[in-house]
């Protein structure tokens, strides 16, 4: 197959940049300090960020910084240092919502391509070659576009413009994610990257005249009555994406676990190379989005209208990381870091870059002196552990456990 799509996978910080690219990335995306979406993640300092840039081109992986909040005046006019600090750390593409950042990209970032954000609500072949044509090389289209609305707009734009999809995580409800809520409820603002997510919370209705009773909010034939989103997973149509003419799928969750990021990109890549090769994905690395915490699933807008979903609202969480593999000799004895706490005797499973996971039993433990461990307890404690077989540096330790919302 002669195309492929570019994955690309978030970087909140510098450990989920680590796993993003180590899991198998094409891209990673991530934020400075400044003007970016999800100001509660980690984010990267003028200092970090250059070595981050680094690390991951050393590994053959590009770097997108998102510049795509909606700044104000005070906030425009240091726009232009902050733009050439991008571009000095040799920073692939920019991110970009508002026109006014659009176009300062242009003149203080000169190498780095300029990347049109979803915040723009891209849903039309007009509006995606209009940016093009003010010299944008890729936009993301909203996430409300269907697969159908995709292929008429690959087919009436330039061939040079790239398009790029969301095709896993959370959902915003307002259109593209231009939403009102956070600010009005909590003050914070979603649109300069202070986002409370509202829209997850749980909703009753309460009557004036009836005081501490509550009703359940839902849809029936004459409309919508409820606020939160399911999670998107596009992972069973990722050849229909490829064939509509999608450039980039992008898996959202800068402001998730490490661990989320390495999971999560892993079964993309491996699913994404069998469809390039013309298999059929393989399940084993499909299944690998159910490990990690998310809500149920759904295809999002790419088939239609996708109605309201009423049944749950509460996360999924039914596997936790217990440790991670610093290193591991021939012999399968692997120099661990602790995440949470388990004990000997406990079934786990280890899933690696390019290692299919396999479960095994949690025996012989020491710690760093050599003594006999039945319990590692310390978080980021450094112990031992005796593995079936030798893994690669990285390789995520996990066990089943039930930790969903009641």
């Amino acid at each position: 197959m002669g195309r492929k799509l570019e994955l690309l996978s978030p970087a909140g910080d510098a450990e989920q940049l680590k796993m993003s690219v180590l899991y198998g990335a094409d891209a990673v995306y991530l934020a400075g300090t400044d003007f970016g979406m999800r100001s509660f993640a980690g984010n990267f300092s003028p200092e970090e960020l250059p070595r981050a840039v680094s690390f991951a081109h050393d590994h053959g992986v590009k770097v997108h910084v998102t510049v795509n909040t909606m700044p104000r005046n005070e906030e425009a006019m240091r726009l232009p240092a902050y733009l050439e600090q991008l571009d000095n750390a040799g920073v692939d593409a920019l991110i970009l919502a508002d026109l006014g950042a659009f176009t300062m990209a242009g003149k203080y970032a000169p190498h780095c391509q300029r990347h049109v954000s979803t915040q723009q609500s891209v849903a039309n072949y007009v509006c995606a070659q209009s940016w093009f044509d003010l010299g944008a090389s890729r936009v993301v289209l909203a996430r409300e576009v269907s697969l159908e609305e995709i292929r008429t707009i690959r087919e009436k734009t330039d061939p040079r413009l790239e398009l790029e999809t969301f095709g896993h995580g959370a959902m915003c409800v307002s259109y593209s994610g231009r939403c009102l809520l956070s600010n009005y409820m909590t003050g914070r603002d979603s649109n300069r990257g202070a986002c409370a997510q509202p829209c997850r919370y749980r909703y009753a209705l309460m009557e004036e005249k009836r005081p501490g009773e509550y009703f359940p909010i839902f849809e029936d034939e004459k409309g919508s009555y409820i606020l939160n989103s399911r999670d998107m997973c596009i992972i069973d149509h990722l050849k229909e994406l490829l064939d509509a003419g999608v450039d980039c799928i992008k898996l959202e969750g800068r402001a998730k676990s490490a661990y989320y990021a390495a999971i999560v990109t892993g079964a993309y890549r491996h699913c994404l190379n069998d469809v390039f090769a013309g298999r059929e994905p393989d399940a084993v690395w499909r299944d690998e989005v159910e490990h990690v915490s998310h809500r149920v699933y759904s295809t999002g807008f790419y088939f239609g209208y996708p109605g309201q979903y009423t049944a749950d609202s509460r996360y999924i969480r039914q596997w936790q990381i217990a440790a991670m593999v610093e290193d591991c000799d021939e012999n399968g004895l692997a120099r661990c870091s602790l995440r949470n706490k388990f004990h000997a005797g406990d079934a786990l499973e280890a899933v690696g870059p390019d290692l299919r996971p396999f479960g095994f039993t949690a025996d012989t433990m020491t710690d760093a002196e050599g003594a006999k461990l039945d319990e590692p307890r310390t978080p980021r404690s450094v112990f031992y552990l005796q593995l079936p077989v030798q893994v690669p540096p990285c390789t995520i330790l996990r066990r089943s456990v039930e930790l969903s919302a009641k």
